[in-house]
Parts: structure tokens; C-alpha cells; sequence
């Protein structure tokens, strides 16, 4: 199998070249999240070349993943895969020549040093500002690049940071309340607005990997394709005139837990406990999660049933997540149902 067949078209791309492909063949790539944004961001970074992947996720194929998670089928969700092995499957197939390796867990403050250092890059596909916060901190504590991706409904931006360029606390210095940002779970999401920032954001992982990207140069990119607009914000540096991270060299996400999870003995239940207070308004909170099954509410908790699993959600965004002990569970759960 002649890697010169197999690259022509993109060799044959003047700004990438031969010498591009070379890098791309020696470089290596953390992609943190493998649903509808890391599933294509992993096919299309291995059709390329890239000669190291790991893929990094906690969550199994289900059948809702398949109407925008291209990288599995029918047959991940009846075997119960994890996302990151069924990626792993696929894309050996699809390239044998490079090397893939997955780690199926949470990326969290303490591990997620150890999972991204020696990478030359590291991709966000994840569902939660929380992960992206810890990977901004880690990120920048080693000097390594990243991209921050996010879709939902069909709405989606992508962000490259570097470490001489602003970070994302620069440009969101706190972490969001609990229930304030929409989920694809409760807000929906259509396949090509994550096919479009996935798409984008291997354009830009390409431009860093092969040397070609201005640090000088960092773009905010917004797209909506059911409204037909698209966006660029050239981010000046003094966006970051008064970041925590960048000016006042604090980790907060890094040093600490911002969702701390304690498992109820005897209960089959996890207790999330995020960083950040909310103000929930329950009942307006409940209209939102009754997508996921019955609702019940007071004027203290409000609980909704999603089996196999048990929300109760109270006013501060603390919640009691029933049916698993596995933190790792729980915080995917409440990802979905509640947002951070």
C-alpha cells in the first residue's frame, strides 16, 4: 500500500506539500471526546495522516448517537461499545499505517496531565465547559495548543488557542452555571452543523500541525447553517488584559475539582456537587428535562425519571444522580440532562 498513492490529493495541496505530510505522519493528536464533533474529527485527522492518535471518551454508543456520530452503526450500539473503542475499530480499518489508542474514562484534574502531555495538539469535542475549563488549565501549564469546538441545534463556533495566543478563560473568564447552557439532549442538534465544526476545526489543526498557522492571526469562527451565517473574530490580545490564567497565573480548574462527585454508599447513586452556584428555576427547569421523562417538582427539589437513571436536581445545581456508582456515569448523566 504506497503512502505516495494514498496522499496525493492532499500532498498535491501547495500549502500543505510534501514536507506537511511529513509532519502530519510524525505528529501526534489528543482528541478528547468522541460523539458527533470527535467522530469526525477522528476520521478525517486519520484519512490524513496523522501518525498518532489517542482517543480519549467515557461515554458507550447508543442509538441516538447514529443520526450524526459518523464513525458508528448499528451494530456499536447492540455490542454496547465504548465510543472510544468503536472509533478505534473503524479507524484501523480505514488506516492501518498510523497508530490509535483510546482511553475510555473522564478526563479530569487528575489525569488529565498525564493523558495530553507529549501531544502536539489537543482537540475538544466534549459536551461540558467544566472538562474545557480543566483543558485550558493543563494546556496551558505544559505549552501545548488545543481547539475548542461546540455545537448545538445548529449553531456552532470553533477556537484555536496556542500558548502564545489568548486562552479560553480570556474570552470566558468564569465557568457557566449549572442549566444555563443548552444540551443537544434538550435543544437538539442537526448533523451538519457538527459535520461543518468538525470539518473546521481539522482545517485549523492541519494549518498547526504542518507549521502554517499565524499565532498572530487567532480567529473566533461562528457558523449557523440553518441561518445561512458565518463568522470570524480576529481575538486581539487584549482580550486577556485581566485572565486569571494568562495575567494572574492562577489553575483554578487544574488545582482544584470544580464538580466534585461523591458516591452514596448503599444507594446506587452518585452526589454531583459543581463549582459554580446556580439559581435554578425548577419549574422552568422541569419544562426542559420532561424530553427525558416524568417529572416531578417542589418548591425544593425537582426529580425526573430517565431510566435506568434517577435526577434529582435541586435549586443550587447540586444533584443525586440514581441507578450507577460510577462517577464517571453520573457526571455524563448530568452533562446531558442539566448542562454545565
Amino acid at each position: 500500500m504506497s503512502a505516495s498513492e494514498r496522499y496525493s490529493r492532499q500532498v498535491r495541496f501547495e500549502p500543505i506539500g510534501e514536507a506537511g505530510q511529513a509532519r502530519l505522519s510524525g505528529s501526534s493528536v489528543v482528541i478528547v471526546g468522541l460523539g458527533a464533533l470527535g467522530s469526525v474529527v477522528a476520521d478525517q485527522l486519520a484519512r490524513a495522516g496523522v501518525g498518532r492518535l489517542k482517543l480519549i471518551d467515557r461515554d458507550f454508543v447508543e442509538l441516538s448517537n447514529l443520526q450524526r456520530q459518523t464513525l458508528y452503526d448499528e451494530e456499536d450500539v447492540r455490542l454496547n461499545l465504548p465510543k472510544a473503542v468503536a472509533a478505534q475499530r473503524k479507524l484501523r480499518r480505514i488506516n492501518s499505517t498510523i497508530e490509535v489508542a483510546t482511553v475510555v474514562d473522564d478526563l479530569n484534574p487528575s489525569n488529565v496531565e498525564e493523558h495530553i502531555d507529549g501531544a502536539d495538539l489537543v482537540l475538544d469535542a466534549v459536551d461540558n465547559f467544566e472538562t474545557r475549563f480543566v483543558l485550558n488549565d493543563a494546556c496551558r501549564k505544559l505549552g501545548l495548543p488545543w481547539i475548542y469546538s461546540a455545537a448545538v441545534g445548529s449553531y456552532g463556533l470553533v477556537l484555536p488557542i496556542l500558548p502564545e495566543s489568548v486562552c479560553l478563560r480570556c474570552v470566558v473568564d468564569v465557568l457557566p452555571a449549572p442549566g444555563s447552557s443548552p444540551t443537544c439532549d434538550t435543544a437538539g442538534v442537526i448533523a451538519p452543523i457538527t459535520n461543518l465544526v468538525a470539518s473546521i476545526e481539522v482545517s485549523e489543526a492541519l494549518r498547526i500541525l504542518v507549521g502554517a498557522f499565524d499565532p498572530r492571526d487567532v480567529r473566533l469562527i461562528s457558523v449557523d447553517v440553518w441561518e445561512r451565517r458565518f463568522h470570524t473574530l480576529r481575538m486581539s490580545p487584549d482580550v486577556g488584559k485581566s485572565c486569571p490564567l494568562c495575567v494572574g497565573g492562577r489553575f483554578d480548574y487544574l488545582d482544584g475539582n470544580p464538580m466534585r462527585t461523591i458516591t452514596l454508599c448503599g444507594r446506587n447513586a452518585v452526589q454531583l456537587i459543581p463549582g459554580v452556584r446556580a439559581s435554578l428555576d425548577l419549574d422552568e427547569m422541569g419544562k426542559t428535562l420532561e424530553v427525558f421523562g416524568p417529572v416531578q417538582t417542589n418548591e425544593f427539589l425537582l426529580k425526573c425519571q430517565n431510566p435506568p437513571y434517577e435526577l434529582t436536581l435541586f435549586r443550587d445545581g447540586r444533584a443525586i444522580i440514581k441507578g450507577t456508582e460510577k462517577a464517571s456515569t453520573a457526571r455524563s448523566v448530568y452533562s446531558r440532562m442539566v448542562g454545565l
